[in-house]
């Protein structure tokens, strides 16, 4: 089968679902993991012969996105901050706007000598991108998933980056670990009543338990997190949130409530309020 073929067929099966463009680059996704061929290379080689052995593995990642699992899945990996992280069915995928708290955090550090906890660490893209950026601090993550422990710490060694892993439930917690300079969390915050307006690829794979609170005290974790660290934290520690955009006030009102000053909150590149910064007064 020729590349042009391969192409054509892969991306008439997904239009339906994905619709052209999407479908298109899933395309190219694949042949740069499968071929090491760059877009530019697709067009170049279109009437390149593809041998069996690589058909199949196109119709296998078919075969997996008509089901709606995410491509990341399908591969094994996804690109954060400029590196590739493994992910498994123990983390999420890492998302962009993630990318900009990292941003936030590494802008207001300096590389000053400070020690991070990263709260609820997943893959370990935020820890590690940390730890990549800030080489003079000191990065702990923690996590109640083994599994996710498991895929952090393979990621982190491999982009050889200096974090330490610990196993921590962190609403059963009385305290943190030790006394961090920062603390960041990107913790479950999407309400079970907005599963109605997500797509099908995040409700049935990404894990749940990683994603969605109750409507009914849909900041637990921020809560938690945020009286752990005014039981704990140094008095010009900061304490960073990647938010629910329909929650940013309630929580800034909660947050003041406890002894923090008025936090600052940012917008994503789409215009959400994604990103928020809390200080103690």
């Amino acid at each position: 089968m020729l590349l042009l073929q391969l192409n054509n067929d892969f991306v008439s099966r997904l239009i339906p679902m994905y619709g052209k463009e999407e479908a298109q680059q899933f395309f190219y996704i694949l042949c740069e993991a499968y071929l090491g061929y760059k877009k530019v290379d697709v067009a170049l080689n279109s009437h390149q012969a593809i041998t069996a052995k690589f058909v199949q593995k196109f119709e296998k990642a078919v075969e997996r996105l008509v089901t709606w699992e995410p491509i990341q899945y399908i591969l094994g990996s996804a690109y954060f901050y400029g590196n590739e992280f493994v992910v498994t069915k123990d983390t999420l995928i890492p998302r962009p706007e993630t990318e900009e708290l990292v941003d936030w955090i590494v802008s207001d550090s300096e590389n000053a000598e400070k020690k991070i906890l990263d709260i609820g660490t997943g893959s370990g893209c935020i820890a590690t991108s940390l730890a990549l950026q800030l080489p003079a601090a000191k990065v702990i993550a923690v996590d109640i998933s083994i599994g996710a422990l498991v895929t952090a710490a393979e990621n982190a060694k491999r982009l050889h980056a200096s974090v330490n892993f610990e196993q921590q439930d962190i609403l059963s917690a009385t305290s943190f670990l030790d006394v961090y300079d920062v603390v960041v969390s990107n913790p479950p915050y999407v309400r079970n009543s907005e599963k109605e307006f997500m797509q099908p690829n995040v409700l049935e794979f990404e894990p749940q338990s990683a994603l969605f609170v109750s409507d009914y005290n849909p900041l637990l974790f921020y809560k938690k997190i945020a009286h752990l660290f005014l039981a704990q934290a140094k008095k010009d520690a900061i304490l960073y949130f990647e938010i629910n955009e329909y929650l940013a006030e309630e929580l800034s009102i909660f947050l003041v409530g406890i002894g923090f000053k008025l936090p600052e909150i940012k917008k994503d590149f789409r215009g959400k309020d994604r990103m928020l910064k809390a200080i103690l007064k």
